[in-house]
């Protein structure tokens, strides 16, 4: 994943300075907001150097590896190795960090770039920091180890032990929810916004689909890294937005139900 954090590199390196605010729903900081994204890239790169420091697999302990030893859930794809698998899930991978910089032409965003780069800068920071740091402290083995077909040079090495959980999957997840999350606040009235959403979830399940076939990670690996991925691209805007604004804000009231004089109970509603 050297390419992830190099990507992390290059959008900071383009960031620049924020555009005016008006008229955007989100609130940044940068006293607070530039610390958060640097040590998320910070994180980053040091669950990198786990990454590639782990201890890969002998031999001897390559040969004693049993497919039975899997997860019930995961089993069916212990020894999936598809090389064109692999070189396909990079297609829709590298796509999905290119969908947040088309909000630049949006008529409604396009003012406050600035702002929304920032977010996204941050979003994939803190995506990265959480996968890396995962997965450099957990050595789950890869599918492709368990094939007969996989040459022996590439089982041993370190990163045959970087399955928990899918990298590929999680930055694209985090990258299309940002998107669609982006253009939800700043478009409340568009028609569009259902079809953003669907595209925006239909990225990261096409990588994470083809990232199984190649034997890179378990349905469960991808599983989690999709909703990973997937929570960051959306709290990390959430978390920025400013009070009483329309959209994903949830607002609960508990209201307390009688019957005479005894309370029977409560019904908690959420106004979106």
């Amino acid at each position: 994943m050297k390419q992830y954090f190099l990507m992390i590199w290059c959008l900071i390196s383009m960031a620049g300075v924020a555009e005016a605010q008006r008229e955007s729903p989100y609130k940044t900081n940068f006293k607070v907001d530039a610390p958060i994204t640097a040590a998320g890239v910070g994180l980053t790169y040091y669950g990198l150097t786990l990454m590639m420091d782990k201890d890969g697999l002998t031999e001897e302990q390559i040969s004693r590896l049993s497919k039975d030893d899997v997860i019930g859930f995961d089993r069916f794809s212990a020894g999936y190795d598809s090389e064109t698998a692999k070189k396909i899930s990079d297609f829709p991978f590298y796509g999905s960090f290119a969908l947040p910089l088309t909000l630049v032409f949006n008529q409604n965003v396009k003012g406050n770039f600035g702002q929304v780069f920032g977010l996204y800068v941050q979003t994939m920071a803190v995506t990265g920091a959480l996968f890396t740091m995962t997965s450099g402290l957990s050595p789950r083995t890869r599918p492709l180890v368990y094939s007969p077909d996989v040459e022996m040079s590439e089982k041993t090495r370190a990163n045959a032990r970087n399955s928990f959980y899918a990298g590929h999957t999680t930055a694209a997840a985090g990258a299309s929810f940002f998107f669609a999350k982006v253009f939800h606040d700043f478009n409340p009235d568009s028609p569009a916004r259902p079809f953003v959403w669907a595209g925006a979830a239909a990225v990261p399940a096409v990588v994470g689909y083809y990232r199984l076939k190649a034997g890179k990670h378990f349905l469960s690996d991808n599983i989690l890294g999709y909703a990973i991925g997937a929570a960051t691209g959306i709290l990390v805007p959430q978390l920025h937005k400013k009070t009483n604004q329309s959209g994903f804000t949830l607002n609960p009231t508990l209201i307390p139900t009688f019957a005479g004089t005894a309370s029977q109970g409560a019904n908690l509603s959420y106004t979106f």
